[in-house]
């Protein structure tokens, strides 16, 4: 091949493949995962990630945004009130998602505040937006050392229903 003679150019056709988004059915059976999470302000994030990512491969995706905002509220409380680790619990059965955080403070949280929010204030919208978005919630004192409990503490739970 000459220096002159000319180059006809490569040209390699990649095929290109639509995007695509998994189509999960509904979810079957019942499934449970706990997240130990470090008393860290990074907390949060971390439990909103965990929460996103097993509802994509589990189902039901259409709870992922209330589920995220609200494990996002519940882990925050833990990380802001409480001194020491928490873990999240997530639980799929007969169409309920329960959320539940536990954390090292056995002071339950007060409840939440009926009338107008005041947006001005840093604090105190967190239960009333697990009171707005989840189907139910509560909160329970741990105490003693059974397996269950694993020393003091309490729990904060919420659920949504597919």
């Amino acid at each position: 091949m000459s220096a002159d003679a000319p180059v006809a150019p490569t040209v390699t056709r990649t095929p290109t493949a639509a995007p695509t988004t998994p189509v999960i059915a509904a979810p079957l059976g019942t499934w449970r995962y706990t997240l130990y999470l470090p008393h860290s302000p990074l907390a949060p994030s971390v439990a909103r990630a965990t929460v996103r990512t097993v509802l994509r491969v589990h189902g039901p995706i259409s709870l992922t945004d209330r589920a995220e905002l609200l494990v996002s509220e519940l882990a925050s409380n833990a990380f802001r009130y409480a001194r020491g680790p928490a873990s999240l619990r997530l639980a799929w059965r007969a169409g309920v998602l329960r959320l539940s955080v536990r954390d090292t403070s056995p002071e339950l949280p007060a409840p939440p505040r009926t009338g107008p929010w005041d947006l001005t204030q840093e604090g105190g919208r967190g239960l009333c937006l697990i009171g707005e978005y989840a189907d139910r919630w509560s909160c329970y004192r741990l105490a003693g050392r059974g397996r269950q409990a694993r020393g003091s503490g309490k729990v904060v739970w919420c659920e949504l229903i597919a």
